[in-house]
């Protein structure tokens, strides 16, 4: 049984809805595209047997609208910071991004609180590639224009006890491989801090929360807290879990009713639907091939690096040789001079023999041989 629908009676029937589906040419077409599995995917999402997906662009952006309906984003972002915070207004998004990184989003908004704090909040479809610098860019970018606007409004009374934090919120829908180092912690705080214990206030914060983490270590498990339900809310589609939401967290009822009137409209959802689809096969390719390039990058600084290491092990080697060959040099050097003092004082061959096997721990052969290229020597003189 639809245990949905005893909640929000306005959910379709399946029969009800594939019968409007077939009876409207562009919308059967635009059906009969999809694959089976994507087919049961928007029947199931549409008639409660799975939840609302409120990350949907289209879901998102009607439900949390900070326009009409501010109370949620305050009480989310409040719930995310630890600390009471209310939207004051929404910035234009003017930050510079890097090609095609829009693609890739879910919501990117720039917000301002009643202290004048800024806070970018970002829900990605799928994680980029370097996520900490990419964050620190963006961050950096929220102080400059900060600075910019209160400096402009101040003018000659401008302090910079005027500026004040500002918060990049990143939530991952599918996270970066770094996150799942830590598979039981859904939220990451990071802040710049003394290696002293020195305190100063630095401005700049951040706050990461893979979802995906966030469903498996949720599993199984009742939602305790208001910033569990949010992210319940945006992140399982499990009918059992969204009931448990609803019974604990009564105002997100009314969020569950506007997204299921939405889906009533099925020309406008079977849209969105669509453009989902569209952009996640998009985004994993894209994702896929910005992960080969980094695999081919990282491929390709090692082999530098064993070559580095190829021709310094050469170059040493090379070293080593000239060194024994100079060091061979002068002890065949010393051996001629030793017979040659020898000589000319008068020492018989064997005494020469046998100081040379002693001195120079020489084989009887190999001191014969020396004694021969010192023959040889003086023949050539």
């Amino acid at each position: 049984m639809n245990r949905l629908k005893q909640y929000f009676p306005v959910i379709r029937e399946r029969q009800e809805l594939l019968t409007e589906i077939r009876s409207v040419r562009e919308l059967e077409e635009q059906f009969e595209s999809w694959t089976k599995e994507q087919q049961e995917d928007f029947l199931n999402l549409c008639t409660g047997v799975r939840g609302i997906r409120f990350l949907y662009d289209g879901f998102f952006k009607e439900i949390m609208n900070p326009e009409y309906v501010p109370e949620r984003l305050n009480d989310f972002l409040s719930q995310a910071l630890g600390k009471r915070v209310r939207v004051l207004k929404v910035l234009p998004a003017d930050s510079v991004r890097l090609a095609d990184e829009n693609s890739l989003l879910i919501m990117d908004m720039v917000v301002e609180f009643e202290d004048g704090g800024i806070a970018n909040l970002e829900i990605q479809k799928v994680g980029y590639l370097f996520p900490g610098q990419r964050s620190a860019c963006y961050s950096a970018d929220l102080l400059l224009r900060q600075y910019k606007r209160v400096r402009g409004e101040r003018r000659k009374k401008f302090s910079y006890r005027d500026i004040r934090s500002v918060y990049t919120i990143v939530l991952y829908e599918k996270s970066p491989g770094a996150f799942h180092r830590f598979p039981h912690e859904y939220k990451h705080n990071f802040e710049q801090k003394s290696d002293t214990g020195l305190e100063m206030e630095l401005l700049q914060k951040y706050l990461f929360i893979p979802l995906d983490i966030f469903r498996k270590i949720q599993q199984n498990k009742d939602i305790t807290d208001k910033l569990e339900a949010w992210l319940a809310a945006f992140s399982i589609d499990d009918p059992e879990t969204i009931i448990q939401l609803l019974e604990r967290y009564p105002e997100f009822r009314q969020m569950y009713e506007e997204a299921y009137d939405i889906c009533r409209n099925i020309e406008e959802v079977m849209a969105m639907f669509s453009r989902e689809l569209y952009e996640l096969d998009k985004n994993t390719v894209q994702y896929m091939i910005d992960e080969m390039q980094d695999t081919i990058d990282e491929q390709k600084t090692m082999l530098d690096t064993r070559q580095n290491t190829i021709d310094e092990q050469k170059a040493m080697l090379d070293i080593q040789r000239n060194t024994i060959k100079t060091m061979q040099d002068m002890v065949e050097r010393g051996i001629l001079g030793m017979i040659r003092v020898m000589e000319k004082s008068g020492s018989s061959k064997g005494e020469i023999l046998e100081a040379l096997q002693e001195q120079y721990q020489l084989t009887g052969e190999a001191a014969e041989g020396y004694l021969e290229q010192r023959g040889g020597l003086q023949k050539r003189d």
